[in-house]
């Protein structure tokens, strides 16, 4: 992918979309696939996962990644305000239902991936747990990305304690809603159609289950950290969710993976 860095970005008008560059962080990969659906053109910005740049900060007034920026417009860091964004700027093929209730229900499942104390954030937990466990966790320098991010994210002994039994109820909750869409005849999470829910249980999948090498390169140290799972989210996770997440991808999204 060919990034910009934020002083560049912040001149250009039209889309910018922040990434964080070289990795396929699943919020970042949401983003990019939601607008890849809607064939939405976009600047890529460079972002560097664990850092601030003051750059972006000036610019956007965050430091965090995926951020889309429109124009003059402020800044939108949320997974549901990019979605909202990208259904004004082309708003068929709607990634949101029509229907009330299957909205309703698309944007709590979605949320139960994406948002504060879902499946990614607590994932995250218990990704930055082997390194803010450690005796000098504190001090370390070598360990300043994961205080970044544990404090991103509100790491904390407590939270990461509880991590694992809020994963496992989200992986039952999904499970349950693939087998209730399959026995009604849908391929789909929400609905007949593919919804944004679709594309952030395929994103953000990886944090289970990577994609192959060849699909989806990541740096090996992150691949086997994303595939070290407890043995309850291991006998917990239904091969039926990783083959949905395979199907997404197969019939909507690129791959390989442009990082």
């Amino acid at each position: 992918m060919d990034y910009v860095e934020p002083d560049e970005a912040r001149k250009r008008s039209g889309l910018r979309l922040v990434l964080t560059a070289g990795v396929p962080g699943p919020w970042g990969e949401a983003a990019k696939s939601i607008f890849q659906v809607k064939k939405i053109d976009y600047t890529p910005v460079r972002q560097t996962g664990g850092t601030t740049d003051d750059s972006l900060v000036a610019w956007t007034g965050h430091a965090n990644a995926p951020l889309a920026v429109l124009d003059d417009e402020p800044a939108r860091a949320g997974w549901a305000e990019i979605l909202l964004l990208a259904e004004r700027l082309s708003p068929s093929p709607s990634l949101i239902p029509r229907d009330a209730r299957d909205r309703a229900l698309m944007f709590g499942l979605s949320h139960e991936i994406c948002g504060e104390d879902g499946f990614g954030w607590n994932r995250r937990h218990q990704l930055l747990a082997p390194m803010l466990t450690m005796p000098d966790a504190d001090t370390n320098p070598a360990l300043e990305t994961g205080r970044v991010l544990g404090r991103r994210y509100a790491w904390s002994h407590e939270a990461v304690a509880r991590a694992n039994g809020r994963i496992l109820a989200i992986l039952q909750l999904f499970s349950d809603q693939l087998a209730s869409q399959r026995q009604a005849g849908s391929d789909y999470l929400v609905g007949e159609a593919l919804s944004a829910v679709d594309i952030y249980w395929a994103t953000f999948a990886a944090m289970l289950r990577p994609l192959p090498h060849e699909l989806c390169p990541m740096p090996d140290m992150m691949r086997t950290v994303y595939a070290s799972l407890t043995r309850e989210i291991e006998d917990a996770l239904d091969a039926a969710l990783i083959a949905h997440r395979d199907r997404i991808y197969d019939r909507h999204l690129q791959l390989p993976i442009d990082l």
